[in-house]
């Protein structure tokens, strides 16, 4: 088995056509298998906090006191 890595911009046309390529062909073949090793440089607890955030109509930030009006401390 031979394991390759890759790293898509889905952003792009190029990009979107490989990843739906791909998926395609691990969904119809059992010889291919997509590994998502995705690692976000973002701490979790603050990602949580921002989506949860996301829908707000806007929150208030101390700006000497950033990481605490986020609840992040």
């Amino acid at each position: 088995m031979t394991t390759i890595t890759i790293k898509i911009n889905e952003r792009t046309k190029a990009g979107k056509a490989l990843k739906n390529l791909i998926e395609f062909f691990s969904k119809e073949h059992k010889g291919i298998e997509i590994v998502s090793d995705t690692k976000s440089e973002y701490n979790p607890e603050f990602v949580k906090k921002i989506k949860e955030t996301e829908n707000q109509k806007g929150i208030i930030i101390d700006p000497n006191d950033v990481w605490g009006s986020l609840g992040l401390k």
